[in-house]
């Protein structure tokens, strides 16, 4: 044996959990050693997708205990049973900040409802106003459009979402302690400023296409907890106020900042 081979050093173990394993919400509390069995729809996905196989690694969150690695023990066709190995993160805290969008157009409220999950709104509380073009929301769909997104980017926390509620019983409703910010077409103070300056839970509220009337206007600007905040010289549509004021609300309030 040569000197160099006597000395050469040992191959590297693999990283596991592999950073290309699966990453799924499943339903917890999960803790070591829990057995998790999957079937419909994230069954199919773990078998004829990803196609796992005893032994392979699937990384599982429950929103509520954090993020977990698990290994499959028995995957079939239509079900696949997981064992909880160890946990990799506890459940990410999250800013107090609510975002409440005005409903639209199904596509497009999609990527509000992508779009916040993945900028960490605490709840998503859709509103119906009267120039809504939708009236409805399917709960289901939206919440899987929501877990889908948390998914994608490595979130271990999923947003609440409200039912859709008509602006009159959101505002007759609205709780003593928190802020609403409010997008007003017609002026307010720069979103930037109003934020960086806010303290304790807060909230924001975006109008549909064509903005709140002006019975509607009032109303919020009646509100005691309301505020008016502008979102800059442009007029914007209704997604992309919504994801650019959680934006700067994130950045300027939110946990964008520097720890220190």
């Amino acid at each position: 044996m040569s000197r160099d081979e006597h000395h050469a050093p040992a191959p590297r173990r693999p990283a596991w959990p592999p950073k290309s394993a699966p990453r799924l919400f499943v339903p917890g509390p999960l803790e070591l050693g829990a057995q998790v069995t999957l079937d419909g729809n994230q069954a199919h996905y773990l078998a004829r997708v990803m196609r796992v196989g005893e032994g392979d690694a699937v990384i599982v969150c429950d929103d509520a205990t954090g993020e977990w690695a698990a290994r499959v023990s028995d995957p079939q066709k239509r079900s696949v049973s997981l064992e909880v190995v160890e946990q990799l993160r506890e459940r990410e805290t999250v800013p107090d900040i609510w975002l409440c969008p005005s409903l639209l157009k199904k596509d497009r409220f999609d990527l509000v409802l992508e779009k916040a999950t993945e900028l960490g709104a605490a709840r998503i509380q859709p509103v119906i106003t009267r120039r809504c073009v939708a009236d409805k929301l399917n709960l289901g769909r939206a919440r899987a459009i929501a877990t889908e997104a948390a998914e994608q980017c490595a979130r271990t926390a999923l947003p609440e979402l409200g039912e859709p509620a008509k602006l009159e019983a959101l505002l007759s409703g609205w709780p003593d302690n928190r802020t609403l910010f409010f997008a007003d077409e017609e002026g307010g103070d720069p979103a930037a400023d109003a934020f960086v300056y806010s303290e304790g839970p807060a909230a924001i509220l975006i109008g549909p296409e064509g903005g709140f009337d002006d019975a509607e206007r009032a109303a919020i600007r009646a509100h005691k907890q309301a505020r008016a905040i502008s979102l800059g010289p442009r007029i914007l549509r209704g997604e992309t106020a919504a994801i650019a004021a959680l934006s700067v609300w994130m950045a300027e309030a939110g946990d964008w900042l520097d720890d220190e």
